[in-house]
């Protein structure tokens, strides 16, 4: 498969007019790439059907996959069936198994459904239905005869990016790693990691983030969170998860000092609640500054399953402005020190550790520093009354400076806590 290449095509006025971000290519071209499919080409289009019809030629052509997003609605500027169609010089027909599914979903909404709904269940001549667990919009599968004699494969997925991501998961990975008699597995593995730079990750990897290795190893950052995925193939799920798991043990022998769990929406946030839960203990935080993104943190994970206990880990969050307004709100005089103000708190709330983030910096940019910071620093007041801290120079891009700021906070937090 590493010579295949995909073309993917965002269709839609939202997309060229920049009303909307296109997050779906994005997403789109991390999926075919820990498949071992190269894209060479991002195409966007507006709603009009010439040129919708002009760039799936054009795809077809030159790719051996094409993937579009979007224009499978009921509306009259959907217009990839029509597109599609006429790329490939054949009617539309109608299918009677989606148009029952289509009926069936506006039925069990308690709604009746427009004739306008009709047109979702047409496919050109020769298609496969994709089956939209979540929608009323299934998809497209279809082959293209390309000029060459050889053939194109082109898959049309709705624009709403749940039922997208669900049906390229369920029907598109499996149809493309589904190689005549053998067929391919495939699994994902997401490890985290805080503490250091996407470059030092690559270097310490090494030959491990090589295209060519299996499994593949790619890097992410989010606002200085490193996401390792970890994709593997193979003739079975059970050799697809021992792969994951060499692979995931070669990985913590090269950077085990800042990782702190799995999962594609796993947090350290969620490894302090786990660690906390774990030794029975509970934490109250303390954001002074201009932010307070850790309090709304925790305080989101007492809905997620999993992070619930007998007595709950998060005590509570305290926002205020300075030293001085914590001082005051504690009832201390002006003189008394941050470790005084923590170990009052310790004892009025009756938590085992409190982090103190001192302070957020302002966010605003200046001639002279584009890149906004400053100094901060965290204090930890520990169950044994010992009051660990560092100070940091953090900057970074006025969107992710806070919430790194607080992420490094959690760092400092997690390395003050014992082992279990």
């Amino acid at each position: 498969m590493s010579n295949t290449t995909a073309e993917i095509i965002s269709i839609g006025d939202e997309m060229t007019s920049g009303a909307r971000l296109d997050t779906n290519t994005q997403w789109l071209s991390q999926r075919l790439g820990e498949l071992g499919i190269e894209v060479p080409f991002h195409t966007t289009v507006g709603d009009t059907l010439q040129h919708n019809t002009d760039v799936f030629r054009i795809a077809a052509e030159r790719a051996d996959i094409v993937i579009s997003t979007g224009g499978l609605g009921p509306t009259r500027d959907d217009l990839t069936r029509e597109a599609i169609a006429e790329a490939l010089s054949v009617p539309l027909e109608m299918h009677a198994e989606s148009l029952e599914h289509i009926q069936n979903m506006f039925r069990r909404r308690g709604r009746e459904m427009p004739e306008r709904n009709n047109c979702q269940a047409m496919f050109p001549r020769g298609a496969t239905p994709i089956h939209n667990p979540q929608g009323t919009a299934p998809g497209i599968d279809v082959m293209f005869d390309r000029s060459s004699g050889s053939r194109s494969r082109i898959f049309a997925l709705p624009g709403v990016p749940a039922e997208m991501k669900t049906m390229f998961e369920q029907t598109v990975s499996p149809a493309l790693l589904d190689r005549g008699d053998r067929r391919q597995h495939i699994a994902h593995h997401v490890m985290k990691f805080f503490g250091t730079g996407e470059s030092d990750m690559e270097h310490r990897l090494g030959d491990m983030i090589s295209r060519d290795r299996q499994p593949r190893v790619g890097i992410t950052v989010s606002a200085a969170t490193i996401s390792l995925r970890i994709v593997a193939t193979g003739d079975s799920p059970e050799i697809c998860q021992s792969l994951i798991d060499q692979t995931r043990e070669e990985i913590l022998e090269k950077a085990s000092e800042f990782y702190f769990g799995d999962g594609e929406t796993f947090e350290q946030h969620h490894a302090v609640i786990r660690h906390l839960n774990q030794a029975s203990q509970r934490l109250l935080l303390v954001e002074l500054g201009r932010a307070a993104p850790l309090g709304d943190w925790f305080a989101a994970v007492s809905d997620e399953p999993g992070f619930t206990a007998d007595v709950p880990a998060f005590v509570g969050g305290i926002s205020l402005a300075d030293l001085t307004d914590l001082q005051q709100w504690v009832g201390l005089p002006d003189d008394a020190s941050a470790e005084s103000c923590l170990t009052a708190l310790q004892q009025r709330l009756k938590t085992d550790w409190v982090l103190l983030v001192d302070e957020y910096p302002s966010i605003h940019q200046t001639s002279e520093h584009p890149l906004p910071g400053g100094e901060v620093t965290f204090t930890v007041a520990a169950p044994d009354q010992t009051f660990p801290s560092q100070t940091l120079h953090l900057t970074a891009h006025p969107s992710i400076l806070h919430a790194r700021v607080a992420k490094a906070g959690l760092f400092w937090l997690r390395k003050c806590f014992p082992t279990l």
